[in-house]
């Protein structure tokens, strides 16, 4: 295994997640080297030779392969001002500059609405640092849940002493501030930055293999035709059955589902993957799992057991087919939400208070 990263594989939710409520950051490791696995950290490979079945990094060595994957997931979105001011934060490197300056009082703006953003507003506001959370869109979340329930989120978090400005655009960041397009200034002593991912396709691209946003894979995990040649995980766009087209998903059900998938078709296994990812999130007390197209330009059927606390969210097509599920603060009903959706089911409030019982 060669990775860009000095550390071993270790799991990516608890960086916005435990480790900022009490969990020891040891508890993140995967434990790889304890499976044998010969480890190359802190290197990249930078060339892919698929004729001669090699990969070379950026150390100059070559590392012969009869099978090769690529997980090369995926960089953070940037800016276009402010370098080493901002903390684009995906890694554990990222999570330790960020734990070492957190106190009580910091002034910390976050970039971004949207998965990272939320989580990380509320893991520095919860470890009682001083959160301004800005970001273009309606309401925290608002990619993903309809209107609202966005802007409720925008006034619970306004009540946990977060300041939330919605509907605003960075328009630049010098040392210590960040200025949106509407002339509003936050002072800041720390700036992060959740603005998603951008896959990192370079090397597949060099190697002549079929992208799509991401790295075309099909439902085996092979790409560009080939029995040698995969890819898991962030980077990869993958079919999708039960919703028809392909799909390229960025969160944690997928990665572990489609990596395990995957490397046993590698192995010989020869098993397709129709697995239909979900994904869940942690919002001070708020918590919900989501399962499918979750997608708040889809038209929506909602039933609530208390309004914006506790219900089911479908999203549907035209004919008003369950496409996804938000699964507001109710919990282990994942395998019944895919089921509806597998089966084109047309759902009304009835399906939805089944998946309330």
């Amino acid at each position: 295994m060669v990775a860009a990263e000095p550390h071993e594989p270790y799991a990516r939710p608890p960086l916005t997640k435990g480790l900022w409520s009490g969990k020891e950051e040891s508890s993140v490791f995967r434990g790889t080297p304890d499976l044998g696995v010969e480890l190359h950290t802190g290197r990249r490979v930078v060339g892919l030779d698929l004729e001669a079945r090699s990969a070379t990094d950026d150390t100059g060595e070559t590392h012969a392969y009869e099978k090769v994957l690529l997980a090369t997931g995926g960089t953070p979105r940037r800016l276009p001002s402010g370098d080493g001011d901002v903390v684009y934060y995906r890694t554990l490197d990222d999570y330790r500059r960020l734990r070492g300056l957190a106190r009580d009082g910091l002034r910390v703006a976050v970039i971004g609405g949207g998965f990272i953003g939320s989580e990380i507003a509320a893991a520095l506001a919860m470890n009682r640092c001083d959160v301004t959370i800005v970001f273009p869109g309606v309401g925290i979340g608002a990619r993903l849940f309809p209107a609202d329930l966005a802007t409720f989120v925008n006034d619970y978090y306004r009540e946990k002493g977060v300041t939330v400005l919605a509907g605003q655009l960075v328009e630049k960041i010098t040392p210590g501030v960040v200025t949106t397009k509407s002339g509003t200034t936050i002072e800041a002593e720390a700036i992060v930055a959740g603005l998603g991912i951008v896959p990192v396709t370079e090397l597949a691209e060099a190697a002549g293999l079929e992208l799509d946003d991401g790295i075309l894979v099909d439902e085996y995990g092979r790409a560009g035709g080939r029995d040698d040649v995969f890819a898991a995980g962030d980077v990869a766009r993958f079919p999708v059955p039960a919703l028809g087209g392909t799909r390229r998903v960025e969160h944690e059900d997928h990665a572990n589902t489609h990596g395990r998938a995957v490397g046993a078709n590698m192995a010989g296994a020869g098993e397709p993957y129709d697995h239909l990812p979900f994904f869940y999130s942690d919002l001070f007390d708020l918590g919900y799992e989501a399962v499918g197209d979750v997608d708040s330009d889809l038209d929506v059927v909602a039933e609530w057991a208390e309004p914006n606390r506790k219900g089911v969210v479908a999203y549907v097509d035209g004919d008003g087919r369950a496409r996804g599920f938000l699964l507001w603060d109710v919990w282990g009903k994942v395998d019944s939400a895919r089921e509806l959706i597998r089966a084109g089911t047309v759902v009304d409030a009835a399906d939805l208070r089944t998946l309330l019982d």
